[in-house]
């Protein structure tokens, strides 16, 4: 992720979906360094690090410390 404002402008479900998705990577970057075959070691500390946040931020909406962005059309 670009940023840690990208991660707040989105929304729980965009955000599930992106706790996915980094996931999946992180398994990736877990395997390619395995095997040796990583070419940014550093990746894993930021993907790391953004799941992280993720799950923060889900916990907190969930707990009730932080309110949904809802965008009005």
């Amino acid at each position: 992720m670009k940023s840690k404002d990208h991660i707040l402008s989105l929304s729980p479900d965009e955000m599930q979906s992106k706790l996915v998705e980094l996931q999946a990577e992180m398994e990736n970057l877990q395997l390619q360094q395995a095997t040796h075959q990583i070419t940014n070691p550093l990746r894993i500390r930021i993907v790391r690090r953004d799941i992280a946040r993720v799950h923060t931020l889900l916990n907190e909406y969930q707990i009730g410390i932080r309110i949904a962005n809802v965008e009005k059309k």
